[in-house]
């Protein structure tokens, strides 16, 4: 089996830190629907503007979600597809009886 490095080692802990969180959870969750405004995150995750910037920024820094502007609007979305995978078979693993 092939050693990881530092660096990998690094990333995966981070990912996985991003997951420990539940509203991370619910956001990514939201986007993996579809894209999504910082507006429409909060109206329907029911959360304040504050805890979604600072989540999505946390998220973006990540390379787990980008966003695009139009006009004065900002819309996130998946980085790519690896991570939602990985959250969809949690979710599926929690819901298995």
């Amino acid at each position: 089996m092939k050693q990881l490095d530092e660096e990998t080692v690094f990333l995966v802990s981070q990912m996985f830190k991003a997951l420990s969180d539940p509203t991370r959870i619910r956001i990514l969750h939201l986007l993996s629907e579809g894209e999504c405004s910082v507006g429409t995150i909060v109206e329907q995750l029911s959360l304040g503007q504050s805890t979604v910037s600072h989540q999505l920024r946390f998220l973006k820094n990540l390379r787990l979600v980008k966003s695009r502007r139009e006009g004065t609007s900002i819309y996130y979305s998946p980085e790519d597809e690896h991570v939602l995978e990985v959250l969809e078979q949690t979710i599926n693993h929690a819901l298995h009886e």
